[in-house]
């Protein structure tokens, strides 16, 4: 609309990889080999994105990652691969902090679907209930992806008593899950979730009432005042009715990314707009994009995290206080206690 970058249009060549990993790698060498696309954008699995990555890198063509948190992606001393959202061993830092601070849990319980995003993002927070929370993990349990029956593994959370019960899993998942906990009144003092299938709008809409109260961590929410942030959600919102999750934000923002690199590319091949990736330092809707070379992390950007709760059916902001858009609700009433 603005008359494109450089006098020319950026044209999005769309493909949907069905989050298999298979045919997000032949999607991928066909967007380079064949349609010699010079920069490849997207992904929402870790399996998909590192599929997508090996690719790209192998090719030596730029890739953007937009909403995989596997922290292996970026250690692997890619050159060509960046990451734009935050990784999984930090996804849940400001969950972690309102859980030392508030909750102050003495036993978790652990519940992680079985994708590369579960494992790690369930290995992350053990990690920090040991250290930061110094809490007992109880349970610690996989289940497969595409599982709809939990009444099994919610037994063993009611044996194990714990205090909080976390969960790392995509959207079906995380919907199926808190319905039957609800159905068999399995409490706890809270439930949890690790982004991704318990922060978008879905959630609340599957869950229902089940999900009343749950605490998730979230890359982003509309009540950001980051520059453009909340004029995006209520575009997106009058578009589509719901506000967008971190995801959508992330996706939206990275197209300025990479209006910012092509600008300052010196040549519009695959070394050129990688360089300018490289030499990234902007701020987005989404929040603050460098890409960085740090501890065991290569071309990772980092941001601040937050945690939302759901209250009366919406997502708020909680933590940090100074971002809350609403206090928190805790202690959350048994299951019998709720209308």
């Amino acid at each position: 609309a603005k008359g494109g970058i450089k006098g020319k249009k950026l044209v999005l060549s769309f493909e949907d990889s069905s989050g298999k990993p298979e045919v997000a790698r032949s999607i991928v060498e066909k967007l380079i080999d064949v349609k010699k696309q010079p920069l490849i954008v997207g992904e929402y699995t870790s399996s998909c994105a590192k599929a997508v990555a090996a690719v790209a890198e192998e090719r030596k063509t730029p890739y953007l990652i937009v909403a995989s948190a596997d922290d292996a992606i970026t250690q692997q001393h890619y050159k060509y691969v960046f990451r734009q959202n935050e990784v999984n061993d930090h996804y849940a830092d400001a969950l972690v902090l309102f859980l030392k601070d508030v909750v102050k849990p003495k036993r978790i319980a652990i519940l992680y679907e079985s994708s590369a995003f579960g494992t790690s993002g369930a290995d992350a927070m053990e990690n920090d209930a040991k250290g930061k929370l110094g809490a007992e993990v109880v349970l610690k349990e996989r289940f497969e992806t595409g599982a709809i029956d939990f009444r099994p593994l919610l037994g063993k959370v009611r044996a194990a008593q714990p205090d909080v019960v976390y969960t790392v899993s995509y959207a079906n998942e995380a919907q199926l899950l808190m319905k039957q906990a609800k159905e068999l009144r399995v409490d706890a003092k809270l439930y949890a979730g690790g982004a991704a299938g318990f922060a978008i709008p879905e959630f609340i809409e599957g869950a229902k009432d089940a999900a009343e109260y749950v605490v998730s961590a979230t890359l982003w929410t509309p009540q950001l005042k980051y520059p453009g942030a909340q004029a995006f959600a209520e575009k997106y919102k009058a578009k589509y009715g719901n506000y967008p999750s971190y995801h959508g934000a992330s996706a939206y923002s990275a197209l300025f990314v990479v209006k910012n690199a092509l600008e300052r590319a010196k040549k519009w091949d695959q070394d050129g707009i990688r360089d300018a990736l490289k030499a990234t330092d902007m701020m987005t809707a989404f929040g603050p994009v460098k890409f960085e070379d740090t501890g065991r992390y290569q071309n990772q950007n980092f941001i601040p995290t937050l945690a939302i709760q759901v209250i009366k059916g919406e997502f708020q902001t909680i933590w940090p206080e100074k971002l809350a858009s609403a206090h928190y609700v805790y202690p959350v009433p048994a299951w019998r206690e709720r209308k």
